[in-house]
This record gives structure tokens, C-alpha cells and sequence, in this order.
């Protein structure tokens, strides 16, 4: 499958789901693997472990497990794939992408990036800041989470992946 990119990374979704994690697109090495933030440099598994979010650490290949907990995932590209700056604009779908926030409707969501944040939003990274957002009529709470890719080491912090624990907590009994 080393050329077809399309839907190589399927949406993990459900209704009522109590978290989708939101990316621009999958990297290269997910796309090739079929497994969410894949690639051996990405903090994701460790940081939402070590944030509170999940009870263990998971690998890459149990991405659909976390249905189980009530955590989803997609991209707003599902047929691009690479680091952010590769991905081709026409790839990034936000229509089709708040289609399936309305009819999922999980109750919170958070956007692995910032990049991904501002194609979603239609601003700059800069003018975006990190953690949760302003609520917005019809959405989910948002929440916007530094980059885990190796690439992006320079903005690392673990911060906004603990307030969004702490806030998924407070929202679950």
C-alpha cells in the first residue's frame, strides 16, 4: 500500500464518545502502519498516560482499544499524509470534519496541534493559544494540545494534556 494515502488512518468514532483527539493528518509512518501517532519520536502515548488520561500506557497498535474508554480519533485530512507542512490544503476537509463532530457529538475534543487547531478555526497558530477554548454554540468543549511529534520538541509541555485530564475527569461521575 506504499501509494494509497486515501483513508489509510480510519476514523476510531462512536457516539457520545467522552474524548476524539484531533490531528491535522497522519504522519507518514501512521499512514504506513495504519496505527495513530506511530511514530517512535511522538510523545502522544506517553503523555496521555502520563497526564491521567488513560490508566496504562498504550502502544501505537492499540489505538482502537480506547473506545473502550470513551476516546476516539480522526484527522482533518484523512487522504493527505506527513508532517503539517506537507499536507496539501485541498486534502484538509473542515466541513466534512465538523459533519462528524455533529453527528458523533463527543463532549469534548482535542486538537493535537495548534496547526490543526488554526485550519479548524481559519487563524493563525499564533493566534491560538494552548488549552481549553472559548465554547463555541453547537461545538464540544475544545481543547488545544502542543504538538507530541519529535518535530515539534521546541513547544513541548505536558500542561495542557493535565488540564485536559483534569477536565475530562471533572466531566465523567
Amino acid at each position: 500500500m506504499p501509494n494509497g494515502i486515501l483513508d489509510r488512518l480510519p476514523d476510531q468514532l462512536l457516539p457520545n464518545l467522552r474524548l476524539v483527539f484531533v490531528g491535522t493528518a497522519a504522519s507518514t509512518r501512521s499512514a504506513a502502519l495504519g496505527h495513530y501517532y506511530a511514530h517512535p519520536g511522538n510523545r502522544f502515548w506517553r503523555a496521555i498516560h502520563e497526564a491521567g488520561i488513560t490508566p496504562r500506557r498504550y502502544q501505537p497498535g492499540e489505538f482502537a482499544s480506547l473506545l473502550e474508554l470513551g476516546i476516539g480519533f480522526t484527522d482533518l485530512s484523512k487522504s493527505g499524509a506527513g508532517m503539517d507542512h506537507q499536507i496539501e490544503a485541498e486534502t484538509i476537509d473542515v466541513p466534512g470534519f465538523r459533519a462528524k463532530i455533529e453527528k458523533y457529538r463527543p463532549r469534548t475534543m482535542a486538537f493535537t496541534s495548534k496547526k490543526a487547531a488554526s485550519l479548524f478555526y481559519g487563524r493563525p497558530s499564533s493566534a491560538i493559544s494552548l488549552g481549553r477554548q472559548k465554547a463555541e454554540g453547537g461545538l464540544p468543549d475544545i481543547f488545544v494540545l502542543p504538538s507530541p511529534s519529535g518535530a515539534a520538541s521546541g513547544h513541548w509541555t505536558l500542561e495542557p494534556w493535565r488540564e485536559l485530564a483534569a477536565w475530562i475527569g471533572s466531566q465523567t461521575g
